[in-house]
């Protein structure tokens, strides 16, 4: 992952109208935000299986899915606050529809951590957050795609405007489509280490009870 991002950063690319060498930030906004919906995915697919089953384990899975989603989700808001600070002149502009609608669906997540805080029954709390779960990651799409695209926008592919793969050189897809893929893998690997973690944590705690 790292050589990709190296590479990306040192590779020459044509000068793109508007976006020019900040289009390099391309290699971390959007891939941050695809690895942001495989963790929701995931996290929704882990969410209905709890409610099929109400087995804790599922619950458990589809926490840390979500923890690691938001986190994207928030990486994803800074790079394109970094990026727009030099493309659009400003680090944010409340006339932006994508970024509102970006910033509110990463508040529904925040919002599930704060619901499941507010439960001391386990099973009450898991099935509670799952269907909250549910529910948030289906306005994503909505949020993120469909609403924005519908009203004025500067973001490419918004209201006309032209979408990546209309204004960016193909020497960015080389290295795009590679960061895609690492950033999945890193996502799916902090999964993995979460749930060992609060597995090992499980077991502590029944041991010295």
């Amino acid at each position: 992952m790292t050589v990709v991002i190296s590479v990306g950063f040192l590779i020459s690319i044509p000068e793109i109208p508007i976006l020019e060498q900040t289009a390099r930030n391309l290699f971390l906004h959007v891939p941050m935000w695809f690895t942001m919906m495989v963790a929701f995915s995931m996290a929704f697919y882990f969410s209905v299986r709890y409610l099929n089953s109400e087995e804790i384990e599922w619950d458990q899975k589809a926490e840390t899915a979500t923890a690691v989603g938001l986190l994207f989700g928030i990486c994803g808001l800074l790079t394109g606050a970094l990026w727009a600070r030099f493309t659009w002149g400003t680090w944010w502009t409340f006339a932006e529809p994508r970024m509102n609608m970006s910033a509110l669906g990463m508040m529904i997540f925040v919002a599930y951590f704060i619901l499941r805080s507010a439960f001391n029954d386990n099973e009450k709390r898991a099935k509670i957050a799952a269907v909250y779960n549910i529910f948030g990651v289906t306005t994503i799409p909505f949020l993120l795609y469909i609403i924005p695209r519908q009203l004025p926008s500067l973001h490419p592919g918004a209201d006309g405007n032209p979408a990546f793969s209309e204004i960016t050189a193909p020497e960015l897809r080389y290295v795009f489509y590679p960061a895609v893929l690492g950033f999945i893998g890193i996502a799916l690997w902090m999964m993995n280490i979460l749930n060992r973690y609060k597995n090992v944590k499980k077991l502590t705690e029944q041991n010295t009870t």
